[in-house]
């Protein structure tokens, strides 16, 4: 049966927890191999909208478990805060799996977070504050804390002190903070340890002997491919893997295993925080899409940056991840539109790119150019098939999935997550 991956084609907030929920009923594992809480996944089912952080999708459907992978980086007051808030909304949160090798956020690095942001000042990355980043580092530094150490009070203490020695003199004497106590910090993450220890196994082991016993599993990332640590906008990027290699290392799951490999993405584009962005829109366009389309970040609530399909990330997003399919979401934004413009190309100082400029300085400086489609004005909301859409609206998805590297399989119409349009079977 199927192992697939479904990852974020552009920037983020394409709606991947949408399209991992569709596919929720028919799976057996939905697992999150990347990230933390720095991203949202916003999923409408009857009407109500669950908005998930660290939690992966799956853990809306009846019967799915969901999994925690040893690639995500684990904020824990962050993770009881969203069980129990699902819990009082009635979800059955019991089958949640967490992996004992997945690093904790301690709060030192939420803080390093924070003030390293505000210290670099024009440089900033543009964070969400969560002390993702800190805590990636320190799991590359060899210094990070697991959760597999919340159960040995010893070597817990003996590596928050290793972590904390380096750590101190910046916060004291770059940022002028006060030193933090390994004492305060520990008894802090000790306190999860009692609530958290059903949870923990070997997801890994758990995965493995679910494909072979032809379970259907989900590999979730957070983040997108143009926030991918090596195939991002660098540096204005995630400090994981999430593309679809990530999916592998972050699970314990081998390559050859992995089935089909779904893109989410959007309509349009867009973006949160700093870094380059072609198709961006400054003008009534832009704020036009941000009203219309809802675009306010999940986590952060901050207004997302705003601009037309670009074709190009969508080339080098199928490249780069090996995309089997694309589902395309918010169609339905566009309604109303005369033209729709898509980007092909950039001009980058007069010369053409049909493809990803190779440097960080031609991508900051690549200018979009543009084909304009026709647009429609019907309503869409309600369709469900192909050939009841607009004609116009037909035409923009042939052409964009020309365009993109890999063929459109599902289009999303609406935010329910009945308003999709399905063109090919995602698991195959």
């Amino acid at each position: 049966m199927p192992a697939v991956v479904v990852l974020g084609a552009q920037w983020g907030d394409e709606g991947k927890g949408k399209a991992t929920d569709q596919l929720g009923s028919r799976v057996d594992y939905v697992v999150k191999f990347n990230g933390g809480n720095n991203a949202g996944h916003t999923v409408v089912i009857d009407g109500e909208k669950y908005a998930l952080h660290l939690l992966p999708s799956g853990i809306l459907s009846p019967g799915v478990t969901p999994i925690i992978g040893n690639g995500v980086v684990v904020d824990l007051e962050v993770l009881f805060a969203e069980l129990d808030a699902l819990e009082v909304r009635g979800v059955d949160v019991s089958r949640l799996l967490v992996s004992s090798s997945a690093h904790i956020i301690a709060p030192y690095n939420r803080t390093l977070d924070k003030v390293t942001e505000r210290f670099l000042g024009k440089r900033r990355i543009g964070t969400t504050g969560r002390g993702i980043g800190p805590t990636y580092a320190d799991k590359i530094s060899r210094v990070g804390i697991r959760v597999q150490d919340l159960f040995d009070e010893n070597i817990l203490a003996q590596k928050v002190e290793g972590a904390l020695d380096q750590k101190n003199h910046l916060l004291v004497k770059v940022y002028n903070r006060r030193a933090i106590t390994v004492e305060e910090t520990v008894e802090d993450l000790l306190a999860y340890g009692e609530r958290l220890r059903p949870m923990v196994a070997d997801t890994a082991l758990v995965l493995n002997e679910a494909l072979d016993a032809d379970k259907i599993v989900v590999f979730e990332a957070g983040q997108a491919t143009m926030l991918d640590v090596d195939h991002g906008t660098y540096p204005f990027v995630t400090s994981s893997s999430a593309t679809a290699g990530g999916a592998c290392t972050g699970s314990g799951v081998g390559p050859t295993r992995i089935d089909r490999v779904v893109g989410v993405i959007k309509a349009y584009t867009t973006r949160v925080g700093e870094g380059p962005f072609p198709t961006e829109l400054n003008d009534d366009a832009g704020e036009w899409l941000r009203k219309t389309g809802g675009e306010y970040g999940t986590t952060t609530g901050r207004p997302r940056r705003c601009g037309w399909y670009d074709a190009v990330i969508a080339r080098y997003s199928s490249r780069v991840n090996g995309l089997t399919d694309l589902v395309l979401t918010k169609l339905d934004v566009l309604t109303g539109l005369e033209k729709v413009p898509v980007c092909v190309a950039y001009d980058v100082n007069g010369v053409r790119h049909d493809e990803m400029p190779v440097d960080q300085t031609a991508f900051h400086h690549a200018v979009p150019i543009y084909e304009e489609l026709d647009g429609w004005w019907e309503d869409i909301s309600h369709v469900r098939t192909f050939e009841e859409l607009p004609v116009n609206a037909q035409r923009y998805v042939l052409a964009v999935e020309e365009m993109s590297g890999a063929r459109i399989s599902s289009i999303g119409v609406g935010p329910g997550r009945e308003a999709t349009i399905v063109r090919h079977d995602l698991l195959g």
